[in-house]
């Protein structure tokens, strides 16, 4: 790959007027889109659209006592809640392996797990046998023990960070990892003028819809995006260290415009969303100046004892849930402080490699199954019932492609980039997988997404990433030197 060329005051003028166009096209369409909420009519109760089926309780005639005390004992919380670990997890492997044979990450045949075990399919297949699986009251414990997978998910995530090796790369990293946020962003937004009026809920006011809209648009899947890079044995190169440092950019920019969104969404009024903003960054400024020394030097005085390395194991892990605990109470969510916890765990003294191997194979191989299999269970293929969603369906995934894709391409070339290194570059960052499905169970349980959107956006996150593998094979394949004929017949 050639080195991209030095910088420019050219290149400086259009990052900048890109920005701005963005900047004042979203304000525009959110001015425009602001009269909609005026013409919204009063909100209809309606049942909620992810409801599971429960299957009918108490004894069956003909049943033994032997029978019933085994059948009573299958069904209380602990049972189902076990019952469901080994069905997710056994389900998430088999087909995870088989996305690995495919040449796909295996997390997505893990999300696609997760959907089938979901209404989408065993739902449609054997309702019986999901509302003995799914049975409603288990829901919410699932839904908590995978949130805990996701806190340390992201924990994790936090840690590949290099905010050190981000520095060097910056001057084209942020060029290009800030088009291809503002670009999918403003056509993520522009497009929620034509969904909001048919898929939002009937309570969600069209600025935070737009805006989450806009957010599930940028998102690049940074973690599902090193995997691929590693894959491929494109990590030590160019191209992969500028997509890895543009990645990282995106999910930290992503991150603190959901901070944004939430912050809006969760309050009635422009002052309260302020004032969280307001400790978001001062909470963030804690953590990078003040707790990311305390914690360098805690590391440094860490003995290779394995006593004491399970003590600061255990320190560390009370860290990475205060902060949760902290940013959920500060009104955005436990995900951006699991994050930021992973950003200022420091390197020094192999904690970070001692983390990653204590904590991944729990949070990847157990807990973020449940993750998977509970978007699966809100997931509800079935909602895109006529031609016109699918269609619906098919635009968000076009400007999807359009705004990501095209936005990293473009700009990448503009920076000197050469035109197959930029339309990889530009593959890579349309990667959004496990990350935006994140945003997305984020946005249903804020109530900002009905099921159908969600649905939709779900859609779009696996043909995105699903696109990454074959195009970059196609890319490979097109670089390679084509065998020239050398016979009477062949021209000179």
């Amino acid at each position: 790959m050639s080195n991209p060329q030095p910088l420019t005051i050219k290149h400086s003028l259009v990052y900048i007027i890109l920005l701005v166009i963005c900047g004042v096209g979203v304000w525009f369409v959110l001015k425009t889109g602001a009269a909609l909420d005026q013409k919204r009519e009063a909100p209809a109760a309606a049942a909620p659209a992810n409801t599971v089926p429960q299957s009918p309780e108490g004894s069956q005639p003909g049943k033994t006592n032997v029978a019933r005390l085994l059948s009573a004992n299958l069904r209380n919380a602990l049972s189902i809640l076990l019952l469901q670990l080994v069905v997710i997890v056994i389900a998430s492997r088999l087909v995870g392996k088989l996305f690995l044979m495919m040449g796909q990450p295996r997390v997505m045949g893990e999300i696609v797990a997760g959907i089938i075990l979901g209404p989408s399919l065993l739902g449609q297949l054997s309702p019986t046998a999901m509302a003995f699986l799914f049975p409603t009251a288990s829901l919410e414990p699932l839904r908590l023990l995978s949130q805990i997978g996701v806190v340390l998910f992201m924990f994790v995530v936090g840690m590949e960070l290099d905010l050190g090796d981000l520095r060097k790369k910056a001057y084209l990293a942020i060029m290009v990892s800030h088009v291809s946020i503002v670009v999918p962003f403003f056509l993520g937004v522009t497009l929620s003028l034509l969904v909001y009026g048919s898929e939002s809920p009937a309570r969600t006011s069209f600025t935070p819809f737009a805006l989450f809209v806009g957010v599930a648009m940028s998102v690049t899947a940074f973690p599902v995006l090193a995997r691929i890079l590693e894959d491929r044995g494109l990590s030590k190169t160019t191209l992969g260290g500028v997509a890895l440092t543009c990645a990282a950019f995106d999910d930290v920019t992503a991150w603190c415009l959901l901070a944004l969104v939430i912050a809006i969404a969760r309050a009635d009024a422009m002052l309260p969303a302020i004032i969280t903003i307001a400790f978001v960054i001062a909470f963030i400024t804690l953590m990078i100046f003040l707790v990311k020394p305390m914690l360098a030097r805690l590391a440094r005085r860490t003995s290779d004892n394995e006593r004491h390395r399970r003590g600061l194991v255990a320190l560390i892990l009370v860290f990475v849930f205060a902060s949760a605990l902290i940013t959920e109470i500060i009104g955005i969510h436990a995900l951006f402080g699991a994050f930021l916890a992973g950003v200022v765990m420091p390197a020094t003294a192999g904690i970070r490699d001692m983390l990653k191997a204590r904590l991944e194979t729990l949070s990847l191989v157990v807990l973020l199954p449940l993750f998977f299999a509970f978007t699966g269970l809100r997931m509800q293929i079935t909602l895109l019932n006529d031609w016109q969603s699918w269609v619906l369906c098919g635009l968000i995934i076009v400007v999807a492609i359009a705004g990501k894709l095209g936005g990293s391409m473009f700009m990448a070339r503009w920076t000197g980039m050469g035109w197959r290194d930029s339309f990889s570059l530009g593959v890579l960052m349309n990667t959004r997988g496990l990350v935006e499905l994140i945003v997305l169970s984020v946005g249903y349980d804020l109530g900002i997404l009905s099921a159908r959107t969600f649905a939709m956006l779900v859609l779009m996150a696996l043909v995105t990433t699903f696109m990454t593998g074959p195009l970059l094979s196609l890319v490979k394949f097109g670089s390679e030197p084509r065998a020239v004929a050398t016979g009477p017949g062949s021209q000179q």
